[in-house]
């Protein structure tokens, strides 16, 4: 069984050009199951884009205080 790693998920609305933002994240073996995951649960809002990113693909710009 592969080793389960957390995904950022980022989506933009429908509409105008919208940013993207950041609305929540999943665990997955692969990026392939990251998308399927993050598709089945955050797409009641019918996004016009999605993307799931490795959280270790993120940059700290600002560490917590």
């Amino acid at each position: 069984m592969p080793e389960l790693e957390t995904y950022e998920v980022f989506a933009a609305r429908p509409g105008k050009e919208q940013p993207l933002r950041h609305v929540g994240s999943v665990r997955a073996g692969s990026s392939a199951m990251a998308a399927v995951y993050a598709k089945t649960i955050y797409d009641e809002w019918r996004w016009k884009s999605m993307f799931v990113v490795p959280r270790t693909a993120c940059v700290r710009v600002i560490a917590p205080a």
